[in-house]
């Protein structure tokens, strides 16, 4: 197997991504292990049935040394999860508390997935490779620790379609069918199960500091602190900002200003993830875990995902009013730390990174030049109203406008004198924008449930591929290096 690392042939796959991260060799790189003893609990895949490769995604592979794998060394450790080389011995199941629709449960923990490898890619970033649907943990409860097939359709779907609009979002790396018949309230039962595998930058999580406070273990806290700071930097709060040389306050900071500028990506992408508890949140400021989310058919702030939000918590428009809470709630674990002062100088940032992050994220899509906050504020909130007042789809209106083009009547002064960005790629010459709303993704699943047809889901998968190499990379917060 140790072979496969350096080459080995494999079965033809997708296309790779046109704006691909750069090529690195294989780095393994543990760092959570000094912390693992009490962050979580070692584990063992379930061992499945049946192990079908469905999807790899050798463009990301490639970033972390993977791509020369071929197809059966690929389902041993994604399928069977044999360790990868120097990696974690076993994987870890991790444990955390959270707010799940603002109640807080100390019951939870990684139920139905683990983190099951560490690794750097070409810039020296550590990245962790994680599951969902690889069986029970201590922390499943009466759960089956599995996931559908579907589940892992949508998952590909969601990423992609993401991270070609822009979002800091996990990356889908794996999907293998187990061959076994899952039982599901939400779906036709019995339905296909599936073994996901993601990239991310991490996966510590608010409610990983959320249960460290309740069980008032500072010293690990202490730890976890580092661990983030060390692994997940960033810049330096801003100067005056009281307490900006605590390590506790300069994470808040950081988080802040993360899952503001997520907040508005999703904002500006049209897009509503659907749960937002604090165990959903990624201290990186990663976009991840995605169950019932929703693109926008049209611009509704009330808009839902999850069929059980029933007073809309976590609607379209109240995704950033969810996201600053959550901070919040990262700042109350943090009080074990630091005083509340810094901490809420901090909280206060919320707002206006947000603000100077949507009017980024709106000029970026639309294909024109950023003027500054207050004049990219305008520019969003015309079209904001522009879009409540009709029924234009989302997509269809970035893609109809892109650079400044075919703008309509009320919206021209909003547009005047921004200079168009680049937007010479054929995709926008395309009569009409991709998508990804809710009827194409049951198509789509709906091919593969009924004749085990996966073409439908590769050509959209290499078309958002097309279409994120035309928009090409977002803009990068003001301070920060780009992300991907």
């Amino acid at each position: 197997m140790h072979g496969g690392l350096q080459g080995g042939t494999r079965a033809p796959t997708l296309e790779p991504m046109p704006t691909a991260p750069p090529a690195s060799p294989y780095r393994p790189d543990t760092p959570i292990a000094a912390l693992a003893p009490w962050l979580g609990d070692a584990v063992d895949a379930a061992d499945f049935p049946r192990t079908d490769l469905r999807f790899r995604n050798d463009s990301w592979a490639a970033a972390v040394g993977l791509e020369g794998l071929n197809d059966a060394e690929w389902t041993q450790h994604f399928g069977r999860f044999a360790p990868l080389p120097d990696n974690l011995p076993r994987p870890l199941a991790l444990r955390y508390h959270g707010h799940q629709f603002r109640v807080y449960n100390p019951e939870i923990g990684d139920g139905r997935g683990f983190l099951f490898a560490q690794l750097r890619d070409g810039g020296g970033r550590l990245l962790d490779l994680g599951t969902k649907g690889s069986g029970q943990t201590p922390w499943s409860r009466l759960g089956d620790g599995r996931l559908t097939l579907k589940g892992g359709v949508r998952e590909i779907l969601a990423t992609e379609m993401l991270e070609a609009l822009g979002v800091y979002t996990s990356k889908t790396f794996s999907i293998i069918e187990t061959g076994e018949q899952l039982t599901r309230g939400d779906e036709p039962s019995p339905t296909r199960s599936a073994v996901m595998t993601r990239l991310s930058h991490g996966h510590i999580r608010i409610g990983s500091f959320q249960r460290l406070l309740a069980l008032e273990e500072a010293d690990h806290m202490r730890e976890l602190v580092d661990y983030c700071l060390a692994q997940f930097p960033g810049p330096p709060p801003p100067e005056g900002a009281p307490g900006r040389n605590e390590p506790a306050v300069r994470l808040l900071h950081l988080v802040v200003e993360r899952l503001a500028d997520l907040a508005a990506s999703w904002m500006v992408a049209g897009f509503v993830h659907g749960v937002l508890n604090t165990d959903n949140m990624n201290v990186t400021g990663e976009s991840f875990d995605y169950g019932p989310w929703r693109f926008m058919p049209r611009w509704e702030p009330g808009f839902t995902a999850a069929y059980f939000d029933h007073a809309g918590l976590y609607a379209f428009g109240r995704q950033p009013e969810a996201l600053h809470w959550n901070c919040g709630q990262l700042a109350v674990a943090l009080r074990l730390l630091a005083d509340a002062p810094p901490l809420i100088a901090a909280l206060e940032r919320f707002g206006p990174l947000y603000a100077e992050a949507i009017g980024r994220r709106w000029c970026w899509r639309l294909g024109l030049e950023s003027l500054g906050a207050e004049k990219d504020a305008e520019l969003v909130a015309a079209c904001e109203a522009y879009l409540a007042g009709g029924d234009a789809p989302p997509d269809a209106f970035f893609h109809a406008h892109r650079a400044g083009r075919n703008v309509p009547e009320e919206l021209k002064g909003v547009f005047a004198g921004r200079q168009a960005l680049d937007s010479s790629h054929a995709y926008w010459s395309d009569a009409e924008p991709q998508t990804m709303l809710i009827d194409e993704v049951e198509t789509i699943w709906s091919a593969i449930a009924e004749g085990d047809d996966w073409a439908p889901l590769h050509a959209k998968v290499a078309a958002i591929r097309r279409m994120g190499e035309a928009h090409g990379p977002a803009p990068a917060p003001a301070g920060h290096g780009p992300v991907g």
